[in-house]
């Protein structure tokens, strides 16, 4: 099975601070220890990459980049997916929803991933299961 991973996963695992952080760190040991493909897109990563720096400096995301990335497959975003991000998120609304939100679901659809590791509910309210 393919699992995505949300942004709110990998801070919730680098920050001892986090509210999030023992379920955080539960779920991903229990997802090493399966045989499942951990998933995130580039989109995923630039917004950790500057959420991490921003809130905890670059050394923690220089441990993210060489200790938890190597054990990631990343899905690089189509135009066409990021087209139909853009929509979905165009059409939404006033929710609270992000364009890295909009792109992961399109992303995940067109891959077939239906489970994600996150502490987001739009992902639930999307119909994706969640691990948390």
């Amino acid at each position: 099975m393919r699992i995505f991973i949300d942004t709110s996963a990998f801070y919730a695992l680098l920050d001892r601070d986090d509210a999030n952080n023992r379920k955080a760190t539960k779920v991903w040991t229990n997802l090493l220890g399966t045989e499942d493909t951990l998933v995130t897109s580039n989109y995923i990563l630039l917004e950790a990459f500057a959420l991490m720096q921003s809130r905890l400096g670059l050394e923690a995301v220089r441990g993210f980049q060489e200790d938890i990335l190597p054990l990631i497959a990343i899905e690089f975003v189509s135009p066409e997916v990021h087209r139909s991000g853009t929509a979905a998120l165009l059409s939404a609304s006033g929710r609270s929803l992000s364009l890295v939100d909009c792109i992961s679901f399109e992303l995940m659809r067109s891959s077939g991933i239906k489970s994600v590791f996150t502490f987001d509910h739009h992902f639930k309210e999307q119909g994706f299961v969640v691990l948390t």
